[in-house]
């Protein structure tokens, strides 16, 4: 019973995560987004010539807050307008050096769960790349979250766009771990990671909407600014905890299957 026990895939996922430093890694990643990413994406949110809503509309979308919590966070940021006339080629240009820090953080966590040696200095164009890919994808997900509250919220209309976004989250988080740990792990092995990872950033969404939504608006009250502040760093660190906790969970499922399929082959024969 303990040996079977101590085996066990939830056994193996929490050693792992605990190897990892889940949740240290993760805060890590949350700050270093929040002072290297999140200025880039200001930039480029407000370059957007069909709406130029700015940073603060795709976060509250991605946040999923009722109206009064997204005055909050758009509380914090400069219009879309002032944000571009106030940023010059060399900020730019720093901010995007800056950015590439950020998928090098991500690249040595999914290092860790695979159990991988560092990439060498020659492969750092893939955090450039992937850099590029994630703008687009966020500024894809923007685009497709305004047009399901364009067209309302009917059931066709949302199921349509929910499988769309699982459908994007999924295919940006396979080749994101293919591309950051340079081919040296299948895309077979990579699948389940990226459907895990998109299967829990859909659960954060639900939490944000029923936790950090009314928390926003009254730490708002309490502390000001500053209250939002500490919950959107927060939601950085759930999103942190999901993207490297899917990857410790899809490694598991890849490394179990063979066994689940052999069984499920022996109960049919």
């Amino acid at each position: 019973m303990y040996r079977a026990t101590v085996r066990s895939a939830a056994a193996r996922g929490w050693r792992r995560s605990g190897e990892l430093e889940l949740m240290h890694r993760s805060m890590g990643l949350a700050a270093l987004g929040f002072l290297t990413l999140v200025p880039l994406l200001v930039v480029v949110a407000a370059v957007d010539p069909a709406q130029g809503q700015g940073f603060a509309e795709w976060l509250g979308r991605g946040l999923g807050v009722s109206v009064s919590a997204q005055e909050e966070v758009e509380d914090l940021f400069a219009e879309p307008r002032r944000a571009l006339e106030a940023t010059t080629a060399y900020g730019l240009a720093a901010l995007a050096v800056f950015g590439l820090t950020f998928g090098s953080a991500l690249q040595t966590g999914y290092e860790k769960v695979w159990e991988l040696p560092a990439a060498r200095w020659h492969t750092m164009w893939r955090h450039a790349v992937w850099l590029g890919a994630l703008i687009g994808y966020l500024f894809a997900a923007a685009q497709i979250t305004q047009d399901r509250a364009a067209q309302g919220a009917a059931f066709v209309t949302s199921l349509w766009h929910l499988a769309t976004a699982v459908l994007s989250a999924v295919l940006f988080f396979w080749w994101s771990q293919r591309l950051l740990l340079c081919g040296r792990v299948a895309w077979k092995a990579l699948l389940p990671g990226a459907v895990a990872t998109a299967l829990g950033l859909i659960g954060l969404r639900v939490f944000s909407q029923l936790v950090f939504s009314p928390l926003i608006a009254s730490n708002a009250l309490t502390y000001g600014p500053y209250g939002t502040v500490l919950v959107v760093q927060s939601w950085l660190v759930g999103v942190s905890v999901v993207v490297f906790g899917g990857a410790v969970v899809g490694r598991l499922v890849h490394e179990d299957y063979p066994r689940f399929a052999q069984l499920l082959l022996g109960r049919r024969r």
